[in-house]
């Protein structure tokens, strides 16, 4: 997809990857609406517009979508559900209020955003829709159970959501990176860059290149580690 002129909805554009993603579609041509609770600082863009929103509310993401089309206009050609939330711990003694905000962002903003999209990118009988999951949802670990649980349950969301689509001609591509420096989990990026994390522009990258792919291909998944490793 040629990207110039395409509109293209980011969802969690405050920091990190949607930060990352919304400067990277900007800069291919874009136009980008920014569906958070929290506007990004200093991205003062005239082809950027932030719409407040909270994922996790059906009613939010409808206002947010009509306000779009609205605002931008009302083909639809990209909508990346990036907003996302993580809290470690054991399962016993895990907080049930944490592990309902997980999921409520990370698998129900997805699905409520997605569905307000699909009647748009179905009239058009064209759009990509990029979900960013995490490698969490290709294999449990210690002390991460919800979050490895919201993330297998969207990337399970995703396989079923491209064989759905596929013959409407939309796109789904579920992007599952693994350590990234960004402020996940309470976690502050240093001056320096961690050799042994990826940044969010690398992701931004990899989202770029889906989108980019040619007409005759569908990028499903992409899987992306830090090149380097740290020494036991």
């Amino acid at each position: 997809m040629d990207l110039t002129g395409k509109i293209a909805i980011v969802t969690g554009p405050a920091k990190g990857i949607g930060r990352a993603t919304a400067e990277a579609l900007l800069q291919k041509g874009a136009l980008v609406a920014g569906w958070g609770r929290t506007a990004p600082e200093g991205l003062d863009h005239e082809r950027f517009q932030f719409f407040e929103c909270d994922v996790r509310d059906e009613h939010d993401v409808a206002e947010a979508f009509t306000n779009t089309q609205r605002e931008l206009g009302p083909e639809i050609h990209v909508l990346v559900n990036n907003a996302g939330v993580g809290v470690m711990g054991d399962v016993d003694g895990f907080d049930s209020a944490d592990w309902q905000l997980m999921f409520e962002t990370n698998v129900n903003g997805p699905f409520f955003c997605t569905r307000a999209v699909l009647p748009q990118l179905k009239k058009q009988q064209a759009g990509h829709i990029i979900n960013v999951a995490s490698l969490a949802g290709t294999v449990g670990s210690e002390g991460m159970a919800g979050y490895c649980a919201t993330k297998f349950a969207l990337r399970g969301f995703s396989e079923a959501l491209f064989k759905e689509l596929r013959p409407d001609g939309i796109r789904v591509t579920c992007i599952m990176p693994g350590s990234v420096e960004t402020n996940f989990n309470g976690g502050q990026p240093g001056a320096q860059p961690n050799p042994h994390k990826m940044q969010p522009e690398d992701i931004a990258a990899a989202i770029v290149h889906a989108l980019e792919a040619s007409a005759a291909t569908m990028v499903s998944e992409i899987q992306l580690r830090p090149a380097q490793v740290k020494k036991k």
